[in-house]
């Protein structure tokens, strides 16, 4: 803010006194407005590059350059066409139109194809085609990060940018819950940059005309050849559906939940009442459901369960089981001790 003030008081300056040296003192205001209009555009351009990554931006300067190379070339051509040179009027007009031409063919056609060179050329990184893209849920639910503190997982992990966009205006929010979750997934990923084997990288490749981060993962997936990591259900479906491979760590963490077997025995603490008249409902210390048939009266004691079945869905692993047959009521027991 302070730096945009000095360059625009230079620029207001300077202008005034270079038309004030030609013109008297009403014109020399002229000079003054261009001055501060200049500053503004200058101002405006660098809030533009601000938002360009430095990949891109080498790839716009490399082609402009190129594409200016190739202008001098065809200028030097047209000394050999004599109706051309005869006029020698109309060749400055020439050099300039073929500069504008091709400096701003060199300048977009560098700064898109230094993004393919990045993917599928020199430049990518030794896990090509192996991108893992995080979305912003399973940043904000931090678990991505005790499992890169285990070591199994390794390598560069993709933060799009506009993902990241929408986790600070999340942590920006006027809502106080929203606003400790942006802040909770933006300690996250600090704490992954910290991880040894783990590389973030920002990408700042964008798609303007879709609405919605989620549509914009999708987009970028496909580009990049990647998967997306999360464990948000919707976005896995319309993932799936565009065949874009998904890294669920919901699923993930049902694979890693302990097998229960039809037929073991557990003994577990009836917390709650079931949707079924007599049911009674316990929870494992990982948070899978055991559904148990007529354990209503045993409610907030520990009893024996027999597993019955096991119902895997995607919400999670359901445990169906029946109370053991002379089972051990341990609160009962200790009421009547």
């Amino acid at each position: 803010m302070i730096i945009g003030l000095i360059l625009t008081l230079a620029c207001a300056i300077s202008g005034f006194f270079i038309v004030y040296y030609y013109y008297d003192f009403p014109l020399s205001l002229l000079g003054l407005f261009l001055g501060v209009l200049i500053a503004f555009i200058v101002i405006k351009i660098e809030q533009a590059i601000r938002k360009v990554s430095l990949k891109i931006i080498f790839g716009g300067v490399a082609g402009m350059i190129i594409g200016f190379i190739v202008a001098f070339f065809l200028g030097y051509g047209l000394r050999f066409v004599g109706d051309i040179m005869e006029r020698q009027q109309v060749v400055p007009w020439i050099y300039v139109l073929l500069m504008g031409i091709m400096g701003y063919l060199g300048l977009t056609i560098g700064s898109k194809k230094i993004e393919e060179f990045h993917f599928f050329g020199l430049g990518a990184n030794k896990d090509h085609g192996d991108y893992r893209i995080l979305d912003t849920s399973v940043i904000i639910d931090g678990r991505i990060a005790d499992i890169c503190d285990t070591g199994f997982v390794e390598g560069t992990l993709i933060v799009p940018r506009f993902v990241l966009d929408e986790l600070q205006y999340i942590a920006d929010s006027s809502d106080s819950m929203k606003r400790s979750r942006g802040r909770r997934g933006l300690d996250i990923l600090n704490r992954m940059q910290g991880v040894s084997g783990i590389e973030i990288e920002i990408v700042d490749q964008d798609f303007p005309k879709l609405k919605g981060v989620d549509a914009k993962l999708v987009a970028l997936a496909k580009k990049m050849n990647g998967k997306i990591v999360t464990n948000d259900f919707n976005l896995n479906k319309v993932a799936e559906l565009q065949g874009i491979k998904i890294l669920n760590v919901n699923e993930l963490a049902n694979a890693l939940k302990p097998v229960v077997l039809p037929g073991e025995l557990m003994n577990v603490k009836i917390t709650k009442e079931g949707k079924e008249p007599g049911q009674g409902v316990a929870y494992l210390d990982d948070g899978t459901m055991i559904i148990v048939d007529n354990a209503q009266r045993h409610l907030g004691a520990n009893v024996d369960v027999l597993v019955t079945s096991v119902l895997q869905t995607a919400a999670g692993r359901m445990i169906f089981s029946e109370l053991k047959t002379g089972g051990t009521d341990k609160k009962s027991n200790n009421a009547r001790q």
